[in-house]
């Protein structure tokens, strides 16, 4: 181990800068619950069919029974095309759902999010995070990583107990600090051992992990190596600028619990050379370039199947690696056009979230001021090599999950999710391996695989109602759904498929919590053009 006196850290000093300057740094937190029912002394889901998360095929009819906020049976009450024997069926409830003819899913974890995007604050009035939480639960996410509490440690962390104890409505809240910036614990970080102690700092302040964006391999090996101690998951973006150092591959096998998006990872897959191509007028902080130049990234690549790929492969998997890589985020990249005009635009994106996503020098993520053809073309190939590996990953063995990261590049909350899931079937994984990723191996990523995750007898009841089989079309999780012919009236409709979000045995009507968000989204364009679809 490493433990010689070290430059500070350097990645991230900007982002500390960021996060002191006032006006930045925190979004309004929630403060009551107006939506949500229970939990109930006694709930029963009648009738349902089961997909469990585990990866087993759907079976039912069967009556789930829910008993404060835990699930305490799961009876299988007969087959289907036959009548149900009353015998069969468990006690009734204080509260009964007629199910007949739905699915049951455990709660979607999103393993990648942010509570709002602070630096929107430049471009006017964020909303509270009353509208992130709803949009979130509306979409049937219930566990959420919060990857780097930019709204500071301490805020998030009251959130979390307040939707622990349902004073919000909002899903369940792990806190992964940025280190070492989060706003109400700032430090530049000089030696290992200063990296520990703040490690040890926020561990009993109540972080659940802690995000990396690099830092000097003496600093970032001894800081993998003490939350291994504490008990705590990490994961990483590997920003280029740390990147020369340490690449993903090299962090993972020093203990990462996961990588997050892309960067890093096709420098591990470099032969012939260990660092990308940069142009001579490449600038770190001259976003188009970045994003251009990282579009060109995994073609410099060594090919899929060579053994220089098999070996990277084999080698995560032996270091028990995950890849969260949030693709949707970089959807845009692809094709501009179609992320800057998604349905969902005109009803649930705000004004500021609106503004701050338009071309702009400065705005993270608004580099689209001369994104081209040949920009989405290159994008195009890097998400076709980036997903192969992804699908070779999972077919070995490897665990895949998805996140978010909503809030940049015309991508919003919750619909970012369902986009991912979307990707992750583009990729070559089955819908039945997609929901397994959104449920059971993100639960095991968060470390959380003991309470949530599958529909088990004991576990915590995060279950979703669906009005068909999601693994049909995941298009009908949006909460725009998706245009469907009407064949009785020759008319085309919109359908959604989720129903009901069940969060620890609090029920919510997801078309109310959508209700809620037009009402704020409207509120915030008054006088203004709204985006249309």
């Amino acid at each position: 181990m490493k433990t010689s006196p070290a430059t500070p850290i350097e990645v991230g000093e900007e982002m500390v800068a960021g996060f002191a300057k006032k006006g930045l740094g925190q979004v309004t937190p929630a403060t009551s619950n107006e939506r949500g029912s229970g939990p109930y002394h006694r709930l029963v889901l009648r009738g349902i069919t089961v997909i469990d998360g585990t990866g087993a095929p759907p079976w039912g009819p069967a009556d789930i029974v829910i008993e404060n906020g835990l699930i305490a049976e799961i009876a299988a009450v007969g087959v289907p095309g036959l009548p149900i024997h009353p015998a069969r069926r468990p006690a009734k409830g204080v509260r009964e759902i007629d199910c007949h003819g739905k699915f049951a899913t455990p709660g979607f974890i999103d393993c990648h999010a942010h509570i709002g995007t602070p630096f929107h604050a430049e471009s006017g009035e964020m909303l509270p995070a009353d509208y992130v939480y709803k949009l979130w639960l509306a979409h049937g996410v219930t566990s959420v990583r919060e990857a780097g509490c930019m709204n500071g440690l301490a805020w998030t962390c009251e959130q979390q107990q307040a939707a622990a104890e349902n004073a919000i409505s909002a899903p369940n809240l792990y806190p992964y600090v940025y280190f070492p910036a989060v706003n109400d614990y700032l430090k530049v970080i000089y030696s290992p051992e200063q990296g520990r102690e703040w490690l040890r700092q926020v561990r009993d302040k109540g972080a659940c992990g802690v995000k990396f964006f690099g830092s000097p391999p003496a600093i970032m090996e001894a800081a993998l190596d003490e939350c291994k101690t504490l008990g705590l998951k990490t994961c990483c973006h590997h920003a280029q600028l740390s990147v020369g150092r340490m690449n993903a591959l090299k962090t993972a096998k020093w203990g990462l619990t996961s990588t997050e998006h892309a960067y890093g990872l096709p420098e591990a897959l470099m032969e012939g050379s260990t660092l990308q191509f940069i142009d001579d007028d490449y600038n770190y902080n001259d976003e188009y370039i970045r994003f251009a130049t990282a579009g060109r990234t995994f073609l410099q690549a060594t090919q899929p199947g060579s053994p220089k790929w098999n070996e990277v492969l084999e080698a995560f998997l032996a270091a028990g690696h995950t890849f969260v890589p949030t693709m949707n985020v970089y959807d845009s990249n692809r094709d501009v056009m179609r992320a800057r005009r998604a349905d969902w635009h005109e009803a649930y994106t705000d004004s500021t979230s609106w503004n701050y996503f338009q071309p702009q020098r400065g705005g993270h993520g608004a580099y689209f001021f001369r994104w081209s053809t040949k920009n989405e073309l290159e994008w195009k190939e890097s998400f076709r090599i980036w997903m192969q590996f992804l699908n070779e990953y999972k077919n070995r063995g490897g665990r895949v999950c998805p996140g978010s990261d909503s809030g940049f590049m015309f991508q919003i909350y919750g619909f970012g999710y369902v986009r991912e899931l979307e990707l992750l079937q583009e990729a070559g994984f089955t819908p039945q391996e997609v929901l397994r990723a959104a449920t059971l191996q993100g639960a095991e990523l968060l470390g959380i695989e003991h309470k949530t995750g599958t529909l088990e007898v004991g576990k915590e009841a995060d279950i979703l109602i669906h009005n068909q089989n999601p693994m049909a079309d995941f298009k009908l999780l949006y909460g725009t759904g998706a245009i469907r012919l009407n064949d009785d009236t020759n008319v085309a409709e919109r359908r959604r498929c989720l129903d009901y979000t069940i969060k620890g045995g609090v029920v919510f009507d997801t078309e109310e919590l959508l209700s809620d968000v037009r009402q704020m989204v409207g509120e915030t364009w008054s006088g203004e053009q709204k985006p249309t679809a």
